[in-house]
């Protein structure tokens, strides 16, 4: 049996809807009426700058969608694309079961840009939750690059074997794996609780 001390968490697509992945930046391109080849072809060469924290969220909608005159402000585009973050009530609930425990460290490691980043542990309480957040945006790196992986384990000072990180995407799953954590893909609430305590996870 397993004896995992330290919990790591992809944020969208686990916990949350994803933040501003191909669904979400498709409702708001449809919801502003823009073109979703001419806003592909600058959001893919601004990307990784974008979720490493090298640009601000203004700088990525200027060169995206505000290199031009448009019928909206980027106040509302912004706003738009903060209001389509929703929680996964059920998955929340659980983290916060386990983090009440006081038995495990719980920690994200998860790719997203700064100011939808911040904005999602406000609205969201995942302060309450976690008390480490590897994000991106605030390391400069990104999944499925294994060095995120390392980074988060030599700041919490785990050994592999002691950690289980927890993801929607197989290839993200695939790197923690191969520095010897154990995964769980996510696919639901009662999935999830169930494959912890099959691994012997005792605080649910």
């Amino acid at each position: 049996m397993a004896e995992i001390s330290a919990l790591f968490w992809d944020v969208g697509g686990v916990l949350l809807s994803n933040a501003w992945d191909r669904e979400q930046r498709e409702h708001t391109l449809q919801h502003f009426g823009l073109d979703e080849v001419e806003f592909s072809d600058r959001h893919e060469m601004l990307a990784s700058s974008f979720e490493r924290g090298k640009i601000s969220l203004q700088e990525y909608l200027e060169r995206t969608i505000f290199y031009r005159p448009r019928s909206f402000t980027l106040q509302a585009f912004q706003d738009y694309m903060f209001s389509l973050s929703q929680p996964d009530t059920q998955v929340l609930q659980l983290a916060r079961e386990l983090a009440s425990s006081r038995k495990l460290l719980m920690s994200t490691i998860n790719n997203e840009s700064r100011e939808l980043n911040l904005f999602r542990i406000q609205t969201f309480g995942l302060r309450e939750i976690f008390s480490l957040f590897v994000s991106s945006c605030f390391v400069g790196l990104r999944k499925p690059e294994e060095g995120i992986y390392h980074l988060a384990l030599e700041i919490t000072q785990r050994l592999p074997k002691q950690c289980c990180f927890i993801d929607d995407r197989p290839l993200n799953l695939e790197s923690a794996s191969r520095l010897g954590m154990y995964v769980i893909r996510m696919e639901s609430a009662e999935q999830l609780r169930s494959d912890l305590k099959q691994l012997g996870v005792k605080e649910i």
